[in-house]
């Protein structure tokens, strides 16, 4: 009985559920309800903001918080200034904010807040929000686009040194290729963020499960995977940094096609 209470349902971590007996606030149909997942996307923002407004204190010698802030902000800086040259200069902000932000997200989603009873929720861990990043940036992308080359934008599905006879296939391979785009952004960032805490979950119940099932199993079983645990964290911090990384590259990345084009 003991083991089939501790069992683990890894996909009950990703359930979004509203806060504060919100289940039936409704506009024309649709749910408004405050959620787990819009609790801490309010929290990151929260934690974002104090992070930067603790780092612009301006002095000539600066302390470690102000430097850690400059020094993510001269990342990102040089990130755009490889990628999308001098133009790159003028999307610091953005870039930045999005990379702290999906950064943030990922670190307050691994924080092992359970051992005091609460329940971090990483709600990059879902398509619906890793989507509506990836649909933003990639509408900057459209309206810097059209705005500095108008309808020229379009020479972007044709590549340079295209033979004639492949005018009928290349632009459209280009343009599927570059409509893909917002999707493989989103779904990249999304499936690195569930998989890991699936991974993790699932490690967890072993450790339960075999800790009920008596001293041997916990030996074989339960010390084994709790070490995996224990290295399974430590790269998924190492994940988190790099899929903001890789979101923030990409979307620099298409930002020097709207600027640039080839």
């Amino acid at each position: 009985m003991a083991a089939e209470q501790a069992k683990v349902d890894p996909m009950h971590q990703f359930t979004i559920e509203p806060l504060f007996g919100t289940d039936h606030w409704a506009i024309a149909g649709y749910n408004i309800a405050f959620t787990n997942s819009a609790l801490w996307m309010a929290i990151t923002a929260v934690v974002l903001w104090v992070f930067v407004a603790g780092g612009l204190k301006r002095q000539v010698v600066p302390g470690r918080w102000q430097m850690a802030v400059e020094s993510f902000t001269g990342f990102i800086d040089n990130l755009l200034a490889a990628n999308v040259g001098p133009a790159g200069k003028k999307y610091v902000p953005y870039i930045f904010s999005i990379f702290m932000f999906i950064l943030f997200a990922n670190l307050l989603g691994l924080l092992p807040l359970a051992l005091v009873g609460l329940h971090p929720f990483t709600f990059t861990s879902h398509f619906s929000v890793t989507g509506v990043l990836a649909i933003l940036s990639f509408a900057i992308v459209l309206v810097v686009g059209f705005w500095r080359h108008g309808f020229h934008f379009f020479s972007l599905f044709v590549p340079h040194g295209t033979p004639l006879w492949l005018m009928w296939l290349i632009p459209v391979i280009e343009l599927v290729s570059f409509l893909v785009r917002p999707f493989s952004l989103a779904l990249r960032l999304f499936v690195a963020m569930m998989a890991g805490h699936v991974l993790l979950e699932v490690l967890s119940s072993f450790v339960i499960d075999s800790t009920n099932a008596g001293p041997g199993w916990a030996a074989m079983i339960g010390i084994p995977s709790f070490v995996l645990m224990i290295a399974i964290c430590a790269l998924e911090l190492l994940v988190a940094g790099i899929q903001a990384y890789v979101f923030a590259l990409l979307t620099s990345l298409y930002l020097n096609d709207a600027e640039n084009l080839h």
